[in-house]
């Protein structure tokens, strides 16, 4: 049998593994559905974009004043909504990993800023 310490430090390890998977699972899942996004984004562009001769061959910008760039925009528009939405996702999850562990890790920006010294 063990002791009550060595019971204590045999959890938390398996404690740390475990959240160790669990943030490496979480991480290869996000990634794999970036590439997934990206992928399917370029599909978009490919298939929603028109080709065609521009007026300036050197500046990428002046393909954005042609008549049927609404494609580039269509695809800049649904990539920022994605990665926003992305962004917010990940800060919630840090969140609720904060709230479970008790918020011990960071102390809470907002109270930082209130504090008067």
């Amino acid at each position: 049998m063990y002791d009550t310490a060595r019971r204590v430090a045999l959890v938390k390890q398996r404690v740390r593994e475990n959240t160790r998977r669990r943030q490496r699972r979480e991480a290869i899942s996000l990634s794999a559905f970036c590439l997934m996004l990206f992928t399917a984004l370029a599909g978009a562009a490919d298939a929603l974009i028109v080709r065609g001769q521009t007026a300036a061959w050197g500046v990428f910008g002046a393909m954005l004043l042609r008549e049927d760039a609404g494609g580039y925009v269509l695809v800049a528009v649904v990539s920022f909504a994605a990665a926003a939405a992305i962004t917010a996702l990940c800060f919630r999850l840090r969140n609720r990993e904060n709230q479970k562990k008790g918020g011990a890790d960071k102390p809470n920006q907002h109270k930082q800023e209130g504090k008067t010294t």
